[in-house]
This record gives C-alpha cells, structure tokens and sequence, in this order.
C-alpha cells in the first residue's frame, strides 16, 4: 500500500492534475488540510472514503493516521495546498515513512507563485529583465532561515523575489528590499490565486504596505517583487527568433 503526497494546487478546484484527481477518487483514505484545501476536491473521494482534516493533529498524530492506513492494507491520498515541492512540510512525513518502511510516492501540483503569474497576467522571466525567480519566505513565528537566506542577501541579484508566509509582516520586508531594489520596485501581492475570491494589490515598494493593510489581507497570500511585472520595454526571447528558426 502507497501514501500518496498529492499537490491539490493553489485553491481552485479544478487545477488538481489529472494524476491527483484519478489517486483521490479511488483512495480509501484521504487526509487534507482543511484550512487550505477546497472541500470540493473532497467530493471525487469514494463515498465511504475516510477523511481526516489534519489542520489540527502534529506531525506524530499524522504518521499514526498514515501508517495505520497502509497496515490496514489501504491508499492513502495525503493532500496539501499548492506544490508539495515547496514549503509544504512533506520532508518531515517523508522522513518518518521512511524510518516506518511505509512506501509513498509524490504528485505534484500548481504552486502558489505559478497562480499569482497566472493572475497578474505576467511571465516573471523576462528577457534581460530577470531570468532568476527566488521562492523564500521569512522566520517570523516560523522555522528560523539558515544562515545566508536573509531577504537582503537574497536581494542582492534584483531577481524576481516570491515571498511565501510573509505579508503579515509587510513593513519590514519592505524594509528589507528597499536597499537592494529600490523604493520604485514594482511589487504585486496576490492573495487566494485562483479562487473565487482572490485579491491582488499593485504597487511599489514605495506603498505597497498601506496598500495590503487597507485591503486587509493578512494569510494565504505570496508577494512578488521585481521590474518584470511591469517590464514592456525587452527584447524579444532567442526561442522563436527568426535565426533560431530559419530553416
């Protein structure tokens, strides 16, 4: 029997890959963020499907859930918000599956920053612009950064900046940009990508912070820093150049 890390995407329903959606229909089992994942998802599982909302169990209280299924001879479809590549706490289930000999297999899924870029309608490689994207997050009532992965080293390229878990603290990430990017920066912040009640603010580093207090978003939310989401002015990309594609 297989635990299956399935990325259930940004929050739209319908942006499960058809991997995920297929495993969650025909798993026995499924435990899902509930603070995180849409309910409608929850509607593929079998009807007699057994569902754990984990937004209030620990890390051991979830392996107990996990390794009970798999001994008890069942899939389990173990559900996260977003991509489970990327600040998901996958690393830790994984390592004590591993210790526990229960096999898994990971499914990924659309990641926040992919949504934003979808709704703001931006690519955030741009030729000559930025061809970087740098997915961090701060420690504020979190897991301290390493060494090194502060915002102001991290800012130091001007690269196109996604910052996860972060706009509670708005102010100081602005504070900490502003050295390296410049108050002009544009800076986007979308919260809830892709659902029915998605909100995205646009300004600068200059105001973006009175701008996300006024809206009141405070969770569920990425900031995106960096001059390519308002670059027009760029040269047009080698991969459909008329010199690559001469015959």
């Amino acid at each position: 029997m297989t635990v299956h890390f399935i990325g259930a995407g940004p929050g739209a329903a319908d942006l499960i890959t058809v991997r995920g959606q297929r495993i969650l229909a025909a798993a026995p089992v499924c435990l899902y963020a509930g603070s995180l994942v849409p309910r409608e998802l929850l509607e593929v599982c079998p009807p007699d499907a057994r569902l754990v909302d984990t937004a209030d169990l620990n890390l051991d209280q979830i392996i107990t859930e996990l390794v009970k299924a798999t001994a008890a001879g069942q899939d389990v479809a173990r559900l996260h918000s977003g991509d489970p590549s990327v600040f998901s706490a996958v690393a830790e289930q994984m390592r004590r599956l591993d210790e526990a000999g229960v096999p898994y297999e990971v499914v990924p899924g659309v990641p926040a920053f992919a949504a934003a870029a979808a709704s703001l309608a931006r690519e955030f490689t741009v030729p000559e612009v930025a061809q970087t994207v740098i997915l961090t997050r701060t420690a504020e009532r979190a897991t301290a950064m390493p060494p090194g992965e502060n915002l102001a080293t991290l800012g130091a390229s001007r690269a196109t900046m996604v910052l996860h878990l972060a706009v509670q603290r708005i102010e100081a990430v602005v504070a900490e940009l502003v050295p390296n990017y410049g108050e002009a920066c544009p800076v986007a912040v979308v919260a809830r990508a892709s659902r029915e009640d998605e909100q995205i603010v646009r300004g600068t580093l200059a105001d973006i912070a009175p701008k996300v207090r006024e809206a009141g978003i405070k969770r569920t939310a990425v900031i995106v820093v960096g001059a390519a989401l308002t670059a027009s002015q760029f040269p047009d990309s080698h991969l459909y150049s008329a010199d690559r594609c001469r015959p």
